[in-house]
This record gives structure tokens, sequence and C-alpha cells, in this order.
């Protein structure tokens, strides 16, 4: 019998550790290699152009691997329910192969096809490589539901065998350009991540070369330099599937084996993997997984609605010269550093400005070259305390966290060009800078550059008392009894983002990332174990009274009670009183100042009384 193979690239866009692929040559008379732009993806506005770019880069250098091997990709544009019937019988085709797709659309997809190939009587092969393990098993031994916090995800895995061991390496249809996409390219800069399963393999290389990390875990701080996209950096090869997942674990694994001496490699060596392994493990069996709606594990927290907000946050025109510079990055070059991902994000939802997760995801999945479906809401959602992650009383702060990842601003002034003269000790509040500073600068603030659009210090202080409220309403939540002493406002514990493997040193770098704790024993505790807080300036609760340490102008010295770390920005000032404070332990009244737009809708069941001062 002839058999006339056809495997089906979709995430695994490589040649090696290709079990599909593999399949697909087995006794194989012929065997064509298919992309298919499918509508979902190619008809998105949301898919920006610097994904794009990588993607057409990653195929191109795909069938350049193809072409030496005489044979060549096939980029079909359609959607795969109207593309394959027609495939199928022109070529008279036998057995299709693809790899597994964990996510909901596309189990849903490969359903559809597979009981098409069923009707024209062609063998259908599905295999699994973009995670480590089979997910449905991790789901079976967890009492048939997916686990919900990572310390229980890290228990099922580890009673699991080890991943599969990547395969053995062996040594008319056209890619379309951007300009065909309808993507105008002039002026469009070099990428900075070249797609492809060349580059990654390259980079790997690069990756494994850094030994001190693998050997002894040592992760760098957070600096001016990890800001900026790093040569061997590798989430996007992941996303794509040009870099086997199992690949990389089993070159890290070897190598500290290696340097080690036989030694087991603990699990934090794996961190950012097995997180991308939680991540897909919650959404396979959720279709709903990107959004609040029917979506059994998302908090439904009240969000505003603020388009013109949400608008200045993904242009970088929040008066916050940090928050705008990683924007700009992002939106340049498709990437940024993971604690840059968590600062944006917290900024967006609730640290400052109360919208909704769902928004700033689709933002990500747009510019983010690695934004992948699970990871990408599964951290959203980390980011906002919607799911997994429940210490909302923590936030980062849009000025303090930037001064001390980069004091000098350096990372800032190329990406944003309006305060590039600014003196350091203004470059990340250019608001508080004397008039005649803005002048020389040729920056002034409400002219040349925003006014900031809220008062972070005063607007977290808000919105940790809308989170009280939706929290004192989830009979599941374990730090109920504690919510009248939560501080007032903290900086973030460290969720993960989709950025796996990004940086030169090592994965899941943590320390130094300038996030402060509460120290004392009134602290609640999250339903499930975060990854562990940085260390960073410590804030010191006393009664309604509090010490804080800010890495302000003044080199840090503390200021006593209420602070503004966010600056006037041509708002109004508003006196807030809550009619239950003194039962909840809160302060009986403070004055916040906040952009006019800055939504003070109150949550039901709690009344406010607002006095405005214009």
């Amino acid at each position: 019998m002839v058999v006339n193979s056809v495997h089906w690239f979709r995430k695994g866009l490589r040649l090696h550790d290709n079990p599909a692929l593999q399949e697909a040559l087995n006794g194989a008379d012929s065997l064509r290699c298919i992309y298919i732009l499918d509508p979902w993806f190619a008809g998105a506005a949301n898919v920006g152009i610097n994904r794009w770019r990588f993607l057409l880069e990653a195929l191109e250098d795909l069938d350049c691997s193809l072409r030496k091997l005489s044979s060549r990709l096939l980029v079909v544009r359609g959607q795969p329910t109207d593309v394959f019937p027609r495939l199928l019988k022109d070529w008279k085709v036998t057995r299709l192969t693809f790899e597994f797709d964990p996510e909901p659309y596309g189990k849903e997809r490969d359903g559809a096809i597979i009981k098409l190939a069923q009707q024209f009587g062609v063998e259908t092969i599905v295999r699994n490589s973009h995670t480590l393990y089979n997910l449905d098993r991790i789901i079976e031994v967890n009492n048939n539901s997916p686990p919900l916090t990572f310390k229980r995800f890290q228990t099922i895995v580890s009673r699991l065998e080890l991943p599969r061991r990547p395969l053995p390496t062996e040594q008319l249809y056209s890619i379309p350009s951007l300009e065909e996409l309808g993507f105008r390219t002039e002026g469009l800069p070099p990428a900075v991540w070249r797609g492809g399963e060349s580059e990654a393999l390259e980079r790997l290389h690069k990756h494994l070369d850094k030994k001190v990390w693998v050997a002894n875990l040592e992760h760098s701080r957070v600096s001016t330099c990890s800001l900026y996209a790093s040569p061997a950096g590798l989430s996007p090869y992941l996303r794509f599937g040009c870099l086997s997942c199992r690949v990389l674990y089993y070159n890290l694994r070897e190598l500290y084996v290696k340097l080690r001496k036989g030694c087991s490699p603990p699990p934090s060596l794996f961190g950012q993997l097995l997180w991308r392994e939680f991540f897909y493990t919650a959404a396979t069996n959720n279709p709903n997984f990107d959004r609040m709606e029917g979506n059994p594990i998302c908090v439904q927290i009240p969000w505003d609605q603020n388009p013109e907000a949400l608008a200045k946050w993904a242009e970088g025109h929040t008066g916050f010269p940090w928050i705008d510079a990683i924007m700009t990055q992002l939106r340049q070059e498709g990437w940024i550093h993971h604690q840059a991902r968590r600062a944006v994000a917290c900024f967006l939802t609730r640290g400052d400005l109360w919208i909704s997760w769902e928004c700033g995801m689709k933002v990500f999945e747009e510019l983010l070259l690695d934004a992948d479906w699970s990871v990408n809401a599964g951290s959203w959602m980390w980011l906002s305390c919607s799911a997994f992650f429940q210490q909302f009383f923590k936030c980062y702060c849009p000025v303090g966290f930037g001064r001390r990842t980069d004091p000098s601003g350096d990372y800032i002034r190329p990406l944003h060009p309006h305060p590039e003269d600014y003196p350091n000790r203004y470059i990340y509040e250019p608001w508080n800078a004397p008039e005649a500073v803005q002048k020389a600068a040729n920056c002034v603030v409400g002219v040349d550059y925003p006014r900031p659009m809220i008062n972070h210090a005063e607007g977290s202080r808000l919105n940790i008392e809308r989170m009280k409220q939706v929290y004192q309403q989830l009979s599941h939540y374990r730090g109920l009894s504690l919510l009248a002493s939560v501080p007032t406002i903290q900086e973030e514990a460290e969720p993960p983002m989709t950025d796996e493997f990004q940086n030169s040193s090592g994965p899941g770098r943590r320390a130094g990332s300038g996030t402060a704790e509460v120290k004392g024993s009134e602290r609640p505790r999250p339903q499930g174990p975060p990854p562990p807080p940085s260390p960073g300036p410590a804030r010191r609760h006393q009664g309604r009274r509090q010490e804080v340490r800010e890495g302000g102008e003044d080199g840090g010295r503390r200021r006593a009670g209420r602070r503004s770390d966010g600056g006037r920005g041509g708002g109004q000032q508003v006196e807030v009183t809550p009619s239950r404070s003194r039962q909840h332990g809160w302060s009986p009244s403070r004055v916040l100042h906040v952009s006019s737009r800055c939504s003070l809708a109150p949550l039901a069941g709690h009344r406010w009384n607002l006095q405005i001062r214009t």
C-alpha cells in the first residue's frame, strides 16, 4: 500500500525532537510538509507586526532546513476545515500527522480535522512534544482536576516519571511577506529577535555557556543590562516551537549533573519550564481560561471600564517614565523583561488603574513575541489577584521600583526621548523637578510630557480597600480573619509572566527585584505558594501609622505616614471617608489626589462619603 504522508506544522516549527514529523516519515512513500495560516491567527487584529515577523522568519528558516533535505514547506492560506478536504483529495493522502495542542481552541479544531480525515479514510497520528508532561495524566493523578497552586503542581509532577527524552537528531506555495499580510514596513527597525530553529539552537548554546547559574543556581540582581533583550533569550522560540522544551530540559539536566558530579538537579533549575506546564495544565480543559465570564477559577472583580486610560497605558502615555519606557520597548521590540511585565500589569489592574486583566492580556497578545494563550492568561490572572495569587495588599511602585532597578535611568532615556535630559534625581518623577530644570531639559510636564494620570500611593490604597471587599465575599479565602489588619500598601511579590528563559543569567531570576514585604505577625497567608518574594526595603505596619522607605530623590530616607509617589497630575482632591472604617481597622479618612479619569465608583454594599475639592 502506498503511504502518502502530510505533516501539519503548527507550534512545533522545527525538525529536531518532532515526534509527529517522525511518524509522518516512517515508511512513507511521499511526504508533504504544510503550514496553514489559520484565520484565527492570521485575521486577528491583536497580533502585532513584531510577532508576525518572528513567525515568518521561523517559517523561512524551517523552509530552508527542509530544502536542504530536498523538500520544502508549503504554506496554505485558509481555515483548516476548508483547506484539508481539497488537499487530502488532490494529494491522495493516506496519513496525516501533527503535534498535540493542549489548549481548548486547538483541541476543538483538531477534533474537527480528525473527524474530517476519517471521512476520507486518512489515518491521523497525533504526538505531544510541546509540553514536558502529559497534561491529562497530571489532572488524573490530581483526582481528575487541574492543580491550581504551583506547590500542588510540583507535588504531582514529582510523582510522575521524568519527561520523555527528546528524539535523536539526524543531521506553487510560498511564505508570504509582511506587505502581503497588510503591514507597512517603512521605517521598521531590524528585528531584535530573529525567528527560526537555527537561531533557537544557537541561542540555546549561548544559554548553556552560562554554567555558573546552572551549577549553583545563582540568580543575579535585576539591573539595567538585564532589562534589554538577551542574546541567549529563548522564550519566543519555546512559544513557537522553534526549540523543543524537552531538548532544553535535558540539556539543563545533563549539564547540572556533569557540573555537580552526579547530583540530582533541584526542581528550581527548571522553574520557568514548570510554570509553563502549570499554566498549560490549568488551562487545558477550561475554554474560558482567557476571560472572566464562565471561568470557574477567576475571582469576579468589578473592574472599571476606562478605554481612555487603557489606551494611555498601552501607548506608553501614563506620565510615569518607568511604565512608559516599558510599554515603548514592548511595542518596538516585542519583548520586555519579566519584572517589567509585572510592573505594567500591576499598574493597569489592582495597583493603579483598576482596569480588567483581560484588557492587558489582549495588548500583550498583540505585542509580545512569546505571548502564549495559557501562560499569558494565567499570568495576568495571577498579577491581578484574580486566580492563583491572593496577596492583593502588595503592589509595584511605578517610581521606586524602577529607581532601585536602574538608578540613573539609563533604560528609560533611549526609550523615552522627552524626559531623557532630566537629572537622575528627577528622571523617574519629572513632575517634581523645578520649572527651571524642566525647561533646561526641554521637557515641561503637562506640555512636552504628560502629567501622571493617577497618584500611585493614594490610588493603590483605594484599590486595596476595594480588593478587601471582594475577598471578604469569598468563602474559600483563608485570610479573611486578617483582612482588617492588612497594611495599606505593599510592593508586589513575584508571580510569573510569560518570558520563559529569556535572561542569559538563568531562568526564573528573582533576587534583587526591589519588592517589599510586611514584617510582623499580622499577615494573611496566600492560597497557594507563590515564588518567594525578593528582598527589598521593608515597610513597618504599626497600628494605623506606618513608616515607608522609598527609593526617592533623597536616597531612600524614611517618611512617616502618607506619601504620594505619583505627583499631582492636574487631577482633583477627593476626601474619602469609609463609613465602616473603624470596624475594619481603616484610618477614618484620607485625602486622595487622583486624575479626573480615575474611577472612584464604589463597590456594592459599601458606602463612600466623597467630598470633591477642585
